[in-house]
């Protein structure tokens, strides 16, 4: 059994393709819509890492990262941004607020499942060899045989 990730999304579309391609490749999966959400969620259920989406409606997403490296019984939980914010200054700035990584959108799945691994290994969660499981899709994807389209896109 894989780790346990938080998504933290507010869009509905988003939010649902990525806990999906993450249950596909054997994490399990909870999600947040706000920032209160994404705390009580870290709270209930300790995460092995967080994705946060950087804008969550009119809330910063960042405030989880920067909460997270506060609390010494949870600084340790990998934090990858996934954004639309794709320039280099940008993505800066959501390194400094306290994320380990980031992922742009649309979200490249090789990559995002490349940063999963790593992270969770340098936090201790996972086997350096573990085995990805799965398809892995290079580009989003919505409506495949593996994972049919649960949304009007």
């Amino acid at each position: 059994m894989k780790p346990h990730i938080l998504v933290v999304e507010d869009n509905a579309f988003s939010r649902e393709l990525l806990c999906d391609w993450l249950e596909l490749q054997g994490f399990t999966v909870d999600s947040a819509t706000s920032l209160s959400e994404a705390l009580a969620a870290v709270r209930r259920c300790e995460p092995a890492a967080v994705l946060l989406d950087v804008q969550l409606g009119g809330e910063d997403g960042l405030s989880v990262a920067a909460w997270l490296r506060l609390d010494k019984a949870r600084q340790h939980i990998p934090v990858i941004a996934v954004t639309a914010h794709a320039m280099i200054s940008e993505q800066e700035r959501i390194l400094k607020a306290g994320c380990n990584a980031c992922i742009s959108k649309p979200v490249d799945f090789r990559l995002l499942l490349e940063k999963l691994n790593r992270w969770l290994t340098v936090a201790g969660v996972m086997n350096h060899n573990a085995r990805t499981e799965g398809p892995i899709p290079e580009q989003p994807f919505c409506g495949t045989k593996e994972m049919p389209c649960r949304t009007k896109c």
